[in-house]
């Protein structure tokens, strides 16, 4: 069964930090995320009305997710209950 998300929210990646082992490769990113915000009348301003403050920290371990997420980019983020 597939169950609609009962939450969406539009994030902007605020940081990506990469976390190096000693010979140099990447072992981690740790994405920092808050919520957008924007002048009166645009769409971020829009999404920042009902989800005005929010925060998000990811830590990926997975080399093939490395480098999905950058600075300044946004993202939907949906909160849909496990079950």
């Amino acid at each position: 069964m597939i169950v609609d998300p009962v939450l969406r929210c539009k994030m902007r990646v605020q940081q990506v930090l990469q976390v190096k082992e000693a010979d140099g490769s990447v072992s981690q990113e740790q994405v920092d995320l808050t919520a957008v915000y924007g002048p009166e009348g645009t769409e971020n301003a829009k999404w920042s009305k009902w989800t005005p403050s929010a925060s998000f920290k990811i830590s990926i371990n997975n080399p093939a997710a490395f480098g999905q997420l950058s600075k300044g980019h946004e993202f939907y983020v949906d909160f849909t209950p496990a079950e």
